[in-house]
């Protein structure tokens, strides 16, 4: 007698594979999941704006392929995710091993042309641009160092990472770690892939718990104010009578902050129209100063009460006011809104890949002509955000972007892009200059990128005694970045000088 399988009778699994894994193949949940805020960052590549943090090391005098080469086999490549592919699936995306991995697909080398005329800071930052808006293969691990052998006599090498790979905290302490006498890479036990139902709730606590857990609340307490402390009371109640009324207030004072801060979010208005806003095209350009001295920096600082930060910031809106006006556009009365990244993770841990930041919205006062005027408004401005909870906040609305398909995702974080001219970064880094395969490491400067419409990203890092300022930009938004370069350092000495000039006593 023969048994006949009726149509739409299901098929049992195939040999050696369980029902748990194939739900789990359905699912989208094998191999080593991706976090939804790392999702997010994968899946925001757009025709205008690439998700890659750029950088460029100036190095004298200069390296070979061969020995960067075996610095990254070395050192780079003991970071397992530099040997994985970044695969989207059904349930987000996941890391997986590279078949195919080869470091030749990874470390090229170029050979700089110039332009009759040309320098070559100017090549250089030509070449910086270019690759800025070239996709890197989805099908290999996304990273790309360029070396261009001979440069200026040393070397330069630009380095292409993408930003679902870690954030620039995170990748800073990598590459420190490739600097002679760098630390070693960590040594990691390997992780279990879970299978089946075990896969699937572990994707449901990394997706909607673990984003919000403890790290957030290490990062409020860094940051000032008493909402870790509020978040720890809600983990850890308190039993006296007297710390159950505190712990009430501390509560009550976090949901307000906490509604406040939502609604400053949602409901910020659009920053003021200017011509470094509009529709970008896709084609990049880079520039960046030569150092100023960081001792300089802190003494006004030191004079006007307020921090480097603050100093910085308000160069960066005089350049950028500076800029305007060469363009014949007035700025008086104008503000720009820059999103600013907060580092979200304890600094013992900032070796871990992934991203952990937040981001906050800082109001430059481009429209104020006075130098000291302008430092107060910065300051009071930043002042404001302290113990804010908006990093925390957006770090959750991109651990909500990772859950949404690609279209609503786009839709959802095109609010910064609507709100927002630019996106700034402002990393302190080693006060002196490093090896790197024997080379001195001359200068250094980083790029995060920016996304949806946003056409402007600039860069401040310290390093070797120095602060570099760094700007990259849309073509179609802004044409020669050079002039916001060229407008930094004469409004830092404006201020360095007005500052100088200063009687004692009437400085705030």
């Amino acid at each position: 007698m023969v048994t006949r399988i009726r149509k739409g009778t299901p098929k049992s699994p195939p040999e050696g594979r369980s029902t748990l894994q194939s739900v789990a193949g359905v699912l989208g949940l094998e191999g080593e999941r991706m976090s939804k805020v790392d999702t997010a960052w994968l899946r925001m590549d757009s025709d205008t704006n690439l998700m890659m943090i750029v950088g460029v090391w100036i190095l004298r005098p200069g390296i070979t392929r061969e020995a960067l080469a075996q610095r990254v086999q070395d050192k780079l490549l003991g970071y397992r995710r530099f040997r994985q592919t970044a695969q989207q699936d059904a349930a987000g995306a996941h890391w997986r091993d590279d078949p195919d991995f080869s470091l030749d697909r990874h470390v090229v080398t170029h050979t700089l042309t110039r332009r009759r005329g040309q320098e070559a800071q100017a090549a250089l930052q030509a070449r910086a641009g270019a690759l800025a808006m070239v996709p890197l293969d989805p099908a290999h691990p996304l990273w790309q160092f360029e070396l261009i052998e001979d440069y200026e006599g040393g070397s330069a090498l630009i380095a292409r990472i993408h930003h679902c790979i870690a954030d620039g905290i995170a990748l800073i302490s990598v590459m420190m770690s490739l600097v002679d006498g760098g630390t070693e890479p960590p040594k990691r036990k390997p992780r279990s892939h879970k299978q089946g139902l075990e896969a699937a709730e572990d994707w449901v606590a990394d997706t909607l718990i673990r984003p919000f857990g403890d790290i957030a609340a290490r990062a409020l307490d860094a940051a000032g104010g008493g909402a870790a402390k509020s978040l720890s009371m809600l983990a850890a109640p308190q039993q006296g009578l007297g710390e159950t009324l505190d712990q009430a207030l501390e509560v009550a004072r976090l949901g307000g902050q906490l509604a406040s801060d939502l609604a400053a979010l949602a409901l910020m208005p659009d920053d003021s129209p200017t011509r470094l806003k509009g529709a970008p095209k896709g084609e990049k350009r880079v520039a960046w100063c030569q150092p100023i001295p960081l001792t300089e920096v802190k003494a006004i600082g030191k004079a006007l009460n307020c921090s480097v930060n603050d100093v910085l910031l308000s160069c960066v809106a005089g350049a950028i006011a500076g800029y305007l006006r060469h363009h014949g556009d007035d700025p008086a009365g104008k503000e720009i809104r820059a999103m600013v990244p907060i580092n979200l993770r304890p600094m013992e841990d900032a070796w871990k890949l992934g991203n952990r930041f937040g981001l906050i919205p800082l109001v430059l006062p481009v429209g104020i002509a006075n130098p000291i005027e302008r430092v107060y408004a910065v300051r009071a401005r930043m002042n404001a955000l302290k113990g804010s909870l908006q990093p925390l906040l957006t770090f959750g609305l991109l651990s909500v972007a990772g859950l949404l398909i690609k279209p609503a995702q786009d839709a959802m974080l095109s609010l910064f892009g609507r709100k927002t001219t630019a996106v700034m970064t402002n990393v302190p880094g080693p006060g002196e200059k490093l090896k790197f395969c024997g080379a001195t490491l001359e200068q250094t400067m980083f790029w995060v990128p920016q996304t949806g419409t946003v056409g402007l990203g600039v860069s401040i890092l310290s390093y070797g005694g120095g602060v570099q300022f760094g700007v990259i930009a849309d073509s179609a938004l802004c044409p020669d970045p050079q002039r916001i370069i060229d407008a930094f350092e004469p409004e830092f000495a404006q201020l360095l000088a007005v500052t100088l000039m200063l009687p004692w006593g009437e400085v705030e």
